[in-house]
């Protein structure tokens, strides 16, 4: 019973050439840098600027978003070596069947369907109430029973159904449609954050960026499940402000960052793997991490940090200097931005279903393509029937933390197997090559390990009950109906 067994990198970039399940290579490196971009720029910029900087970092709420963006481009550099030597749809999956085998591939693939799935239902759900708050400003208002799932007001989130399956249906159509819808929105979000920065810059007030990091303040200490687990594993009572406040911000505006990897996922779309990806996954991290950092300095100094809104801080910020015509616009470019971030999250998830299904581990008529669109139709379909399910009617706001750890743990794997792979396949030819290793993929993990153990207890173990259950499927399923296990089974008796 080998749960270790590897899947060879060379029979991995055979399986994307079979027919029926071939992808089409539409994607350039400038579509896979916009695909980044328009999955990181969200709910991060639009509304973790306020909370993070009113109760945690105060005017240096910069900081946390550097040092946030330099912990997801350690994982990067790893990302885009396998990205770029391994270009097969499933990102941490793949990479890892490569490395580590089966059972643990299993894992990472049962992680990300979680990560992806509640990433884009939590976004679906902050888009809704954007989109609401706009008609409310126009005169029209939703019945709180349509606008919000139980639990939160209301019977069933129908604008967020709506526009979870309005996505699915622009992924269905193929990649390159996708690609083109999601650069022009893309284009309107990326002005709409330059117009803060630049219209920002004239109501700046020197005077709110004093103290820039206010002195530390201990925090009332949270006990139980909901605490994080370095209080519980070291004593460490959470602190608010100064330089650990700014160190413990990482592990909220982590959030902002997530979906870069995604990028990976679209590997076999890629004209040129070895050239795209790494500048996808790299570009798109660094233009959006410069935008961060200068949207939250700017914002930071229009309102004193005390002030700053949680809800809404960029529209409230120019409310407060009296610009209401500006935060109606940013709320413009939040319900449109939004959109994206469900469209790529969507499209990372069907890729890991489609190449989990391509071997075995999932029903394997998920990974049929669409004859006229080039697309994992049934997985894509299935995938975003579920998200809207969970997005009208499942309370979210106590499971989102689950997409942090959900996507530290895919970046930690990811690291030690970059070093895995250098060890036991250095003939293969790589076009990227993450530099100082093992240092780089080393640095990587213990910086995911900060930021996961910043995380509450009860997370944890909501992770670790969705891992038994995967371990479960994979037991009565995936490891019967492996593709590999059925190979080596054919191999033997010959």
């Amino acid at each position: 019973m080998n749960l270790l067994r590897t899947k060879s990198v060379e029979q991995s970039i055979r399986d994307t050439e079979q027919p029926g399940h071939r992808l089409r290579r539409d994607l350039s490196a400038l579509d896979l840098t916009v695909f980044g971009i328009g999955v990181i720029i969200g709910t991060g910029i639009f509304v973790l600027t306020g909370q993070v900087a009113k109760e945690k970092a105060g005017p240096a709420v910069a900081l946390s978003f550097i040092l946030a963006a330099v912990v997801c481009g350690l994982a990067a550099l790893c990302y885009a070596e396998f990205a770029s030597t391994v270009p097969v749809a499933g990102s941490a999956y793949t990479f890892s069947y490569a490395t580590l085998g089966e059972l643990p591939a299993w894992i990472i693939g049962w992680d990300l369907i979680l990560e992806m799935a509640l990433g884009a239902a939590v976004v679906a759900v902050g888009w809704s109430g954007y989109f609401a708050s706009l008609l409310d400003d126009m005169g029209i208002t939703l019945p709180a029973s349509i606008a919000a799932p139980p639990g939160e007001g209301g019977t069933v989130n129908v604008p967020a159904i709506c526009l979870v399956l309005l996505v699915t249906a622009l992924l269905v159509l193929g990649i390159k449609v996708s690609s083109r819808v999601n650069a022009v929105v893309v284009g309107i979000k990326v002005s709409i954050v330059l117009l803060v920065i630049f219209a920002g810059l004239f109501f700046i007030d020197g005077a709110n960026y004093k103290p820039f990091i206010p002195p530390a303040q201990s925090t009332p200490e949270v006990s139980g499940l909901k605490a994080p687990l370095m209080q519980e594993l070291f004593g460490i009572t959470p602190v608010s402000f100064g330089w650990l406040g700014i160190f413990a911000a990482i592990a909220i505006v982590f959030f902002a960052y997530i979906g870069f990897d995604i990028v990976a996922t679209a590997a076999e779309e890629a004209r040129r793997p070895q050239r795209d990806l790494p500048i996808g996954l790299i570009g798109s991290l660094l233009v959006t991490a410069v935008l961060y950092a200068a949207v939250s300095t700017v914002v930071a100094g229009m309102q004193n940090y005390k002030k700053l809104s949680i809800e809404a801080p960029l529209a409230d910020a120019f409310k407060s200097v009296g610009h209401p015509v500006f935060a109606t616009i940013i709320s413009v470019g939040a319900v449109i931005g939004l959109t994206t971030v469900v469209l790529i999250l969507l499209l990372g998830q069907s890729r890991i279903f489609f190449a989990m299904s391509r071997d075995g581990l999932m029903p394997g008529w998920l990974s049929a393509v669409h004859p006229r669109f080039g697309t994992p139709y049934r997985a894509t379909v299935i995938m975003g029937v579920i998200v809207a399910v969970l997005a009208g009617f499942i309370p979210l706001a106590e499971l989102a933390e689950l997409v942090n750890i959900g996507t530290l743990f895919a970046f930690l794997v990811v690291s030690i197997a970059v070093v895995i792979l250098r060890r036991t396949r250095p003939d293969l030819p790589r076009a990227f090559r993450t530099p100082w290793v093992p240092l780089t993929p080393i640095l990587s993990v213990l910086a995911c390990l900060f930021v996961m153990i910043n995380l509450p207890v009860e997370t944890w173990l909501r992770f670790l009950a969705w891992m038994v259950v995967g371990i479960v499927f994979y037991g009565f399923y995936g490891y019967r109906h492996s593709r590999v296990r059925g190979a080596e089974a054919v191999s033997v008796k010959s």
